[in-house]
């Protein structure tokens, strides 16, 4: 079984989506590199969900379609995704960068790859990772109000 790292704007087609759907047809992909690695997935192979707006991998899924010719296109090929489940929390790229099992990676070496594999050592980085809790985060202050001018005090 292989494993895979697909990405997605979240305000176009989010995690969210793919869960209230069920299913649905991973299209819209025309670099031919990923193409390929589209034409690579199998049926059950694990795929990391990763928004690449926010620059967070959020969930699993799984290929429960093979690829075949996307509709309304000449050549390309889509799979079928189905989500299996939300990551406990986000796993973003500053901890991905940092991970000595992605040194190397497409994910870091091609940014604007969509369709990445994944080797078994990243798929389970990215499981310890997510199983963490988020960083703390220090509490915002309010805004400062701007200080009051003073008057002049004349003598």
């Amino acid at each position: 079984m292989s494993r895979w790292l697909v990405k997605t704007e979240p305000k176009t087609y989010a995690w969210s989506d793919l869960v209230r759907e069920g299913r649905t047809a991973w299209s819209g992909v025309s670099n031919p590199q990923a193409q390929a690695n589209l034409r690579a997935m199998r049926k059950g192979d694990g795929v990391v969900v990763y928004h690449s707006g926010v620059k967070e991998a959020v969930g699993l899924a799984e290929v429960v379609r093979e690829g075949y010719p996307e509709p309304g296109t000449d050549g390309l090929v889509c799979v079928d995704l189905r989500p299996r489940e939300s990551l406990p929390s986000p796993v973003g790229l500053d901890a991905l960068r940092s991970s000595k099992a992605f040194a190397g990676s497409p994910l870091l070496r091609q940014g604007r790859l969509s369709v990445v594999p994944l080797e078994d050592a990243q798929w389970e980085e990215v499981l310890r990772l997510a199983s963490r809790p988020a960083p703390a985060t220090r509490p915002s202050r309010p805004a400062r109000r701007p200080a009051r001018a003073r008057r002049a005090v004349r003598s």
